[in-house]
């Protein structure tokens, strides 16, 4: 809520929200001639179809006051969607614009009395809304002027033709630090304890309560080589805390979690014991393989670390110090759960006297946790320390969004540490902090109370990639995949791309890879979805998607999905840059059921992904059972009749990409076999629970189903 003045004095109290449907009407309204020659003769449905932010001002009555459309491509044909990046930098190239911290303005309207503060209002709730975003660019005909709202907020860096006519376009941007800037971070002072304590009083009192009220500058004061308190400032007063500390109980953190992925928060040392002993009885008879096998899908498997040379951990360390400089990314993180495949994968970390580098190894495993465990091994971790642990952590609600800011400060406070952790009660509500953080697998042993969430420094690199698949590409991907257990598949997909770049019935086939620091550390694939209409009969999708806005050949299914999990907050960005370079506007993703032998029915199945946590349950439709004899000629097309292997699908969409997505850590139990406690879990699973600032997607996940059916 803000309350915006009118040259006249007149004051309006706006709101802010996602743009939605029923806005259509009155932005069409709010259209001028002026607009039109600004931004062309728009439609605007199929922009809010198609556009990856719409925000949306109105007041107490619900009129609306103002709206913008925001994409991830230039409009007016300046550069193609899929390559405009060159074209920017060549513009000017001291503004590091990527597809991570770049936005385009395609449109704005707003009442004229309050047009400024509300264009204004706008760009800042874009800056909150989008932490990783640094950068809005505007492009307008070069004969036209901005006017006296937008050249409030843009400021202009050059000119550039258009690809389809004899035009030239203005180019105008719009900074972060103008409007929502970076936090800054510095080591906290006794005197910070008046600003902080309201914060922390306004969410809990135990703290004074027990420790006493002075409890805060004590801790300051107690700081050491251990210990280290850190505060955000913003104008000369604290608005946030974090406390940290070195010392990390390793030992309880090994019997209660699956740390495989993470090489045991430890530095790697020679007698680490990663694999079990091989059984020499077994060795060779076709048990002994299915045994392994078996094994293969109930632990993470480790790969033996590589050397990396110290050219290259320079390199690396460079990127993250300039990196930090410019952004710092937050994005949900998807939960832990013990009855999915986790695409997973690997760290080494190199250690040395004065600078320590760090690889982000191309090495990736499955981890599949079953019912029951027929397997004891854990491995063995005979290495130092590489974590550090939050012990305490407070920020201002108006600067929550900035959380990740505190990161790069506290990575440099521990020079030889590359994981940062937090364990957090079960029930504890998840903030922004922690969307970045992965969660960790616990054991079926596990008896302690708490959740951990793992960061590791190389999550504050900013020099993700995303691009399609070459055949260089072929030795990376195999490392990253090679412990997963459709890795054959993944891998024949892409020598399929390369070699045709379609399947051998005609299926368009495209294979993305999200690249880091020169290292292959995602691999996606994607196919067109050619049974769009089977979809379409099935499936409630129009509860998201306007159907008649998208073309055929914009929908596509997504068949593989892996990622280092160091860069697994970076998912969405990654499902973003998919449909942006492979000129998609929705993505499938089908989950078929299993079989008693607990394999997939199909053979051509789809790797259970972890990214299924950012893409929305698609409810099914009630079918219609046709007499198909009786109907003859006026029977459905086979598409709409026919019985296909039923599947749960899931979606996401251009505009889902940017949309906020929290997980409640809850548990629920439902006692009773019956179709009401059946209906109650489909009921909560398809929950579309609508918020200011959400158009469609489900914003409530319930990541923990413990579910008792008597």
């Amino acid at each position: 809520m803000s309350i915006l003045t009118s040259p006249r004095g007149k004051a309006e109290v706006v709101h802010c929200r996602r743009t939605q449907s029923h806005d259509i009407y009155c932005i069409k309204n709010l259209i001028r001639k002026f607009t039109q020659k600004l931004f062309g003769n728009l439609n605007v449905i199929h922009l809010l179809e198609k556009a990856n932010l719409a925000i949306t001002l109105h007041n107490d009555q619900e009129e609306i006051m103002a709206q913008a459309t925001f994409l991830d491509y230039p409009n007016w044909n300046i550069a193609r969607q899929h390559d405009w990046v060159s074209v920017f930098r060549e513009l000017d190239s001291e503004i590091p614009c990527t597809p991570l911290n770049t936005l385009f303005m395609h449109l704005f309207v707003a009442v004229d009395e309050y047009s400024v503060g509300c264009c204004k209002e706008i760009i800042r709730t874009v800056f909150r809304e989008v932490p990783e975003l640094h950068f809005i660019f505007l492009i307008v005909p070069s004969y036209m002027s901005l006017g006296s709202t937008l050249i409030t907020v843009f400021e202009q860096v050059g000119n550039a033709p258009s690809l389809l006519c004899d035009e030239d376009f203005t180019v105008h941007v719009c900074h972060r630090h103008s409007h929502r800037p970076q936090l800054h971070i510095r080591e906290a002072r006794v005197e910070d304890h008046d600003d902080l304590m309201p914060i922390f009083l306004r969410h809990d009192t135990v703290l004074r309560e027990t420790y006493g009220e002075y409890f805060l500058g004590e801790l300051i004061e107690a700081g050491d080589e251990e210990n280290h308190a850190v505060v955000c400032e913003v104008e000369g007063a604290a608005v946030g805390f974090m406390s940290v500390c070195s010392r990390v109980n390793m030992q309880l953190l090994h019997e209660c979690f699956d740390l495989g992925p993470f090489h045991g928060l430890c530095t790697p040392h020679p007698d680490d014991v990663l694999r079990p002993p091989p059984k020499p009885g077994l060795r060779g008879s076709p048990g002994a393989e299915l045994g392994r096998s078996s094994q293969d899908t109930q632990r993470t498997e480790e790969e033996p670390q590589e050397a990396v040379s110290p050219e290259a951990r320079e390199r690396v360390q460079g990127r993250i110090t300039k990196d930090a400089a410019v952004e710092e990314a937050s994005s949900p993180v998807p939960s832990g759960n013990t009855g999915e495949v986790e695409d997973t994968g690997k760290l080494s970390q190199e250690h040395s006297a004065d600078d320590v580098g760090y690889s982000v190894s191309t090495a990736s495993s499955a981890s599949v946790s079953l019912p029951e465990e027929t397997g004891s091994f854990r491995p063995t971790y005979r290495g130092a320390s590489a974590a550090f642990r939050i012990q305490l952590f407070c920020v201002d609600e108006k600067y929550e969004a900035r959380s990740l800011d505190f990161m790069n400060f506290v990575f440099g406070l521990f020079p030889d540490k590359n994981f940062c952790v937090i364990s957090l009660p079960h029930l504890t509500p998840e903030f922004v902090l922690i969307q970045n953080f992965v969660k960790a697998v616990p054991f079926s042993t596990c008896t302690l109370e708490q959740d951990l969430y793992i960061f590791h420094r190389a999550g504050l690199l900013k020099s993700i990639t995303i691009r399609l698949a070459t055949v260089s590409d072929t030795p990376g991907v195999e490392k990253l995949v090679s412990t997963l257990m459709l890795n054959k598949s993944i891998l024949e997909d892409l020598k399929q791309y390369n070699e045709a770049r379609r399947d051998p019935d005609g299926t368009p086939l495209q294979v993305f890879v999200a690249e880091v620091a020169e290292q292959v550390a995602g691999v996606a694939v994607i196919r067109d979805e050619m049974d769009i209409e089977y979809i379409r009969s099935h499936y409630n999708i129009e509860d998201f998607i306007y159907f008649s806005h998208h073309q055929r050949e914009e929908h596509g299914r997504l068949y593989h999905f892996a990622l280092n999990p160091v860069f697994r907050h970076y998912t969405k960005f990654f499902l973003k840059e998919i449909l942006r370079l492979g000129y998609k506007s929705c993505l499938y993703y089908a989950v078929y059921p299993q079989a008693k032998e607990g394999k997939v029915q199909r053979s051509g199945a789809r790797s259970l992904t972890s990214a299924l946590h950012y893409l929305v349950p698609v409810r099914p439709r009630r079918q219609i059972v046709y007499p198909l004899e009786k109907l003859g000629t006026n029977a459905p097309s086979k598409e709409v009749s026919e019985d296909a292997v039923s599947y749960a699908l899931n979606h996401t969409n251009r505009k889902l990409t940017l949309e906020p997505k929290i997980t409640i850590n809850a548990k629920i139990v439902v006692v009773g076999a019956s179709s009401v406690g059946i209906s109650f879990l489909d009921t909560l699973v398809f929950c579309n629970e609508k918020s200011p600032l959400e158009l469609s997607a489900v914003k409530m996940q319930v990541c923990l189903f413990n579910v008792s059916l008597a």
